[in-house]
């Protein structure tokens, strides 16, 4: 499967993109400026040099030609640079990762988008798109640190069975993430949500928290 990363340049977009390629994914990191995702691609397969990094560098546009895209911009423009490719993007699963957040002191607080959610914000960009939301408290940091594996629940949700099958399948391929099915696109809204209590916990314990669900069966 070739994975479009659009966005792909900033810490949780370029992190994905190092996982999912270590994992036998076919990358490609999208960004508005092809010489910029030309410099992201070149650092990571620098830093891993014993690794067989399948990973491409291109502008959006021409990323959202893989099979499947991944929405990795900051949360404010995740409809918008949805939308700047949704000829592209038609019929595709389209993978909504962004949370909503704002720092107001010394606390993280949720931001109510006009749809209720970043995820719904994308489909209703790319209306004729299979938007899933997926990625949203996996740490960026210990994502891209390859010689580590990272233990998280993900948890997806969708309004489109097979965007949510091919979230889970992503998902799955990554040793010790486990995906959970977690019904209609409406419950993005509370999953984006809390990824502020999470980043709350990691400055108030000085920690890199993930979320482990218990009694379900693996």
């Amino acid at each position: 499967m070739r994975i479009g990363v659009l966005g792909g340049t900033g810490p949780a977009g370029s992190s994905l993109s190092a996982r999912l390629a270590s994992v036998g994914f076919d990358v490609v990191i999208g960004s508005r400026s092809r010489d910029k995702a030309l410099e992201v691609r070149d650092r990571l397969v620098e830093r891993w040099p014993g690794r067989d990094l399948a990973i491409d560098a291109a502008d959006n546009e021409r990323a959202a030609l893989a099979d499947l895209a991944v929405i990795a911009t900051p949360w404010d423009a995740a409809g918008a640079t949805a939308a700047s490719v949704s000829g592209s993007l038609d019929g595709k699963v389209v993978i909504s990762m962004a949370n909503a957040l704002a720092k107001v002191g010394h606390e993280f607080q949720p931001l109510v988008p006009p749809r209720g959610s970043v995820a719904a914000a994308v489909q209703a960009a790319v209306p004729r798109s299979k938007v899933a939301a997926a990625f949203h408290h996996v740490p960026a940091k210990e994502l891209g640190d390859l010689d580590h594996p990272i233990e998280s629940d993900v948890l997806v949700c969708s309004d489109h069975r097979s965007a949510t099958e091919a979230a889970i399948e992503i998902v799955t391929k990554i040793p010790d993430l486990r995906a959970l099915d977690s019904g209609e696109l409406s419950n993005a809204a509370p999953i984006e949500a809390f990824a502020a209590v999470l980043l709350q916990l990691n400055v108030r314990y000085r920690t890199r928290v993930a979320v482990r669900f218990t009694g379900i069966p693996e």
